[in-house]
């Protein structure tokens, strides 16, 4: 953000002068179009100029045949309006309205439609556009702190399941479970935008791995919500206290960035195996009980899940 303040101060001044300097009308205009066109990101950056530039053509086609046929009143700007904004948000354009119609008014003050002004207005739009490019062509490194958030991340998932391992084993736990849960998913979402900025900040190399892993942890978050839901409402013998509770706490130990999760399937499915041998239910809280039991338990398998199917899908690089 304070990046970004930055550009816009140094920025708008160096772009009204440019106008002013090739002699430009309204160079003001290229100022404001510095502001609205520098974004977060580089790439962002280039797509708002791109989609600005296009809307610039068609809002200055549609003013020019409405001020042609209907003359310069507020008559033919109703009609440019009626035109442009349905066009506009059909080829989804609708960031390049507001400045768009801004230079189409310049028509309207000029009082022509010729060769000149259309021009005059291109040439803001090109000026401002190239600016903001310029300027978001110099971004913070963000993956200094990507790396930061991923070892943080790890740290609270570990923290988590030993958090419910806790509770599996007292029924109760010294750590505020909702506090860290809250908490973690207020770091996951920092951590995504952060992720997601850092790509967007790059043309030429590849950092979509981050995203993905953020997203992936993500996948993950929603299962611990789950998982902390389910053991408010089972009840387990000794036996299955230990069992569960073991296999909790295994995968905290186990968990980063690396693991596979080849290891955590077998001892699941271990688990699982002796979880099935069990006698059958006699009553039907034992049923509903031994239901949310095996619910917890297919969350276990479903975050494993993600986690593998994560890894199959990245390379070495």
């Amino acid at each position: 953000m304070n990046s970004r303040i930055i550009k816009t101060a140094v920025g708008a001044p160096i772009a009204i002068y440019a106008a002013e300097a090739l002699g430009l009308h309204f160079a003001l205009a290229s100022g404001v179009i510095l502001i609205l066109t520098l974004g977060p990101t580089k790439k962002g950056s280039l797509s708002l100029a791109w989609v600005r530039l296009k809307a610039t053509a068609l809002a200055l086609s549609i003013g020019t045949l409405s001020f042609y046929l209907i003359g310069f009143n507020p008559l033919a700007f109703g009609i440019y309006l009626l035109a442009f904004l349905p066009l506009a948000y059909r080829f989804k354009m609708a960031d390049g309205i507001v400045v768009n119609s801004v230079l189409v008014t310049h028509l309207w003050t000029v009082g022509s439609i010729g060769w000149y002004i259309i021009l005059n207005s291109f040439a803001l739009m090109a000026i401002g556009t190239a600016v903001a490019i310029l300027l978001n062509s110099i971004m913070p490194n963000l993956l200094p702190q990507v790396l930061d958030d991923q070892e943080k991340i790890e740290a609270r998932f570990r923290e988590i399941l030993t958090y419910f391992g806790d509770k599996i084993r007292h029924k109760a736990s010294a750590i505020n479970g909702h506090s860290l849960l809250r908490e973690t998913g207020e770091l996951l979402e920092a951590a995504k935008a952060r992720a997601d900025a850092n790509q967007d900040n790059y043309l030429t190399r590849d950092y979509a791995y981050y995203s993905k892993y953020m997203t992936m942890r993500f996948l993950q978050f929603e299962i611990f919500l789950r998982m902390d839901k389910l053991l408010d409402e089972v009840e387990m013998t000794v036996f299955q206290t230990g069992l569960v509770a073991d296999l909790t706490l295994a995968l905290a130990a186990g968990l980063h960035e690396q693991n596979d999760g080849s290891g955590f399937m077998l001892n699941f499915e271990r688990v699982l195996g002796i979880c099935r041998l069990m006698a059958l239910p006699s009553t039907r809280e034992e049923f509903e009980n031994r239901a949310r039991l095996f619910a917890y338990l297919g969350e276990i398998r479903q975050l494993i899940s993600i986690k593998q199917e994560f890894i199959k899908h990245v390379s070495e690089k």
